[in-house]
């Protein structure tokens, strides 16, 4: 096992988007970037393109979808590493067959809630052990607007029209773990908070996005480097909060 002096770093979905945005940037601060990729081979090719630009990365190997696939994933970073400073649960997926309620199919919805909530619940359980370990730990949730019970209510909010039930469901639901962690956690050094990351141009929306990769990077970015007076149980994204 090494003894790493610098901070550890595990995101979730860092193969390509913001994933990999993430990881680049707090990378570049000279944290280790574990970049967590279902697919091991689009991993290595990612850490391996940080590697070029001067960053410790190392792909870890999760599914967020496969309970084994995490246990496994821990258990590399426990024997590799001892502890974990920063989590970043950004893997997410979409599926064409979400859609409204009274129309979405249901394992569309259930396929959307099981990687976007489960995934990030069951990672955060897995990892939680080796965070405890970690004298600044940070779990940021990599959230969406479209999780905002209030936003989704208002007809006034600029994507109103944007009814997926299984995809603002399983956003709504991760913001409820990040408050829930972070009462659970209130009295520990842990800070736990929700990004969201805006309309960007990613594959999940067909690069429609109006805003680019990095800017919609830039929330998690920030709540991953908070430094020890920042808060914890927050739902933000580059210009400030987001209600609930």
């Amino acid at each position: 096992m090494e003894t790493p002096t610098k901070r550890i770093a595990l995101v979730t979905g860092a193969n390509k988007g913001i994933g990999f945005e993430i990881a680049r940037q707090i990378g570049r601060t000279g944290v280790t970037v574990l970049v967590g990729a279902r697919n091991k081979a689009a991993g290595e090719e990612a850490a391996a393109t940080l590697v070029a630009e001067g960053i410790d990365a190392r792909v870890a190997a999760i599914d967020v979808a496969d309970y084994a696939s995490i246990e496994a994933a821990a258990a590399t970073i426990t024997s590799g590493f001892g502890r974990l400073d920063i989590l970043v649960n950004n893997a997410g997926i979409n599926d064409p067959s979400d859609g409204p309620a009274p129309t979405a199919r249901l394992d569309a919805v259930e396929r959307v809630l099981r990687t976007n909530f489960l995934g990030a619940l069951a990672v955060t359980q897995a990892m939680l052990p080796l965070l405890r370990k970690s004298k600044a730990p940070r779990i940021v949730n990599v959230s969406s607007g479209l999780g905002s019970l209030t936003q989704n209510a208002d007809p006034a909010y600029p994507y109103a029209a944007a009814k997926f039930i299984g995809y603002s469901a399983s956003k709504a639901a991760l913001n409820m773990l990040t408050v829930q962690l972070a009462y659970l956690l209130r009295d520990t050094a842990i800070k736990v908070n929700s990004a969201d990351p805006g309309y960007t141009a990613t594959d999940l929306n067909g690069h429609r996005g109006t805003q680019t990769i990095p800017e919609g990077a830039a929330e998690a970015i920030r709540l991953a480097l908070l430094t020890d007076d920042g808060p914890t149980g927050t739902y933000s994204d580059r210009k400030g909060i987001v209600p609930w």
